[in-house]
């Protein structure tokens, strides 16, 4: 099999041994897996998120990241949609042939390890994969891969809209138009939150933003985009989504947004932010920072797509071949004219 990996700082495509399947488990083949941005910072940042992890281990639950190392090969994927070509002892439920989409966990035994980014387990940056049958669900014959593939970042922005507490007599606010907001703007809109405000300094997102479901866009170079939302709707609640995380958006979304907002920040950020605390107190704001999705979210986002409430697939912009990988890397370091970017690796 072949798959791709981080090895000594670099992304690269190399020869690895076949998997197989042990009980409960599935041997697929990745036919799509999008590019997060994420990994656009664990390969620029790996060793950084590694250390701050470390500070998190003692208060965090669930699939641990703290044993990897990025000493040995690093496997990647984690948007995928993926065909089945072999059972494993006791997986019930599927059948070769059927295309998939999993949360990013694999059981073995009594072990639970994630898929996002291990030593062990090849993601969806490969030809192969395995995954466990339990957790996966069989998608939709109206679904392609393609847009199969678009059910795991989705699920972030269900997750995002759902901490919000945000329902249809709000209004929302989207900073910044990458991947994560589309995904916020599109649950948004399937939440039945009107009206989408959505800001961008590239034209491109903008017009993706309302592909999405955005009422309007703003470039924040020229107008401000709580200017705009107080011309629009200035007695509607509404639910802020901060979705760059650059240095400064948190304190400006602060200073601007109106009284007892709830900002949530989706956007990661590896930098300290410096906040101004008057601000949220005089407002009483409200910050909660999301963090993935549940399983239930998951779930649910794949319903999205499959009942066409949602089309996310309108987002990707470029689509590359496994061998293409470790290019399109580094067309993201500059992605003002690019969407959500997919892999084909069969």
């Amino acid at each position: 099999m072949r798959a791709a990996v981080l090895r000594n700082s670099k992304l690269l495509v190399d020869d690895f041994e076949d998997l197989h399947p042990t009980s409960s488990q599935i041997l697929v083949k990745p036919l799509a897996c999008g590019i997060c941005g994420s990994d656009l910072h664990f390969v620029n940042h790996g060793q950084e998120l590694l250390d701050q992890g470390k500070l998190l281990e003692a208060s965090l639950s669930g699939p641990s990241q703290m044993d990897l190392t990025l000493d040995n090969d690093v496997f990647m994927g984690h948007e995928f949609a993926c065909e089945v070509i072999e059972q494993g002892p006791d997986a019930t439920g599927l059948k070769e042939g059927d295309i998939v989409v999993s949360v990013p966990v694999l059981i073995s035994g009594s072990k639970i390890s994630q898929l996002a980014y291990s030593n062990e387990f090849p993601g969806g940056f490969s030809d192969q994969m395995l995954l466990s049958a339990p957790l996966a669900i069989k998608v939709p014959d109206s679904l392609s891969p393609l847009e199969a593939a678009m059910c795991e970042p989705l699920a972030v922005g269900v997750h995002a809209v759902g901490i919000s507490g945000a329902d249809a007599s709000f209004g929302a606010v989207v900073l910044g138009c990458g991947p994560v907001g589309l995904a916020v703007i599109s649950a948004a809109k399937a939440s039945g939150i009107h009206p989408i405000l959505a800001s961008d300094y590239s034209p491109l997102r903008r017009e993706l933003a309302v592909k999405m479901g955005a009422d309007e866009v703003v470039d924040p170079s020229e107008e401000s985009i709580f200017g705009r939302w107080r011309k629009l709707a200035p007695s509607r609640r509404v639910a802020v989504f901060e979705a760059v995380g650059i240095p400064g958006m948190i304190d400006s979304a602060m200073k601007e947004a109106p009284l007892g907002t709830r900002i949530v920040v989706v956007g990661v950020s590896l930098k300290k932010k410096n906040i101004m605390p008057f601000a949220g107190i005089a407002k009483e704001l409200e910050i909660r920072f999301a963090f993935a999705y549940m399983p239930h979210e998951f779930a649910n986002s794949l319903n999205l797509l499959a009942e066409g409430k949602v089309n996310m697939a309108e987002a990707i912009t470029k689509s590359v071949t496994l061998d293409e990988l470790p290019g399109a890397f580094s067309d993201l370091a500059s992605p003002m004219e690019l969407g959500k970017l997919i892999v084909t690796p069969s």
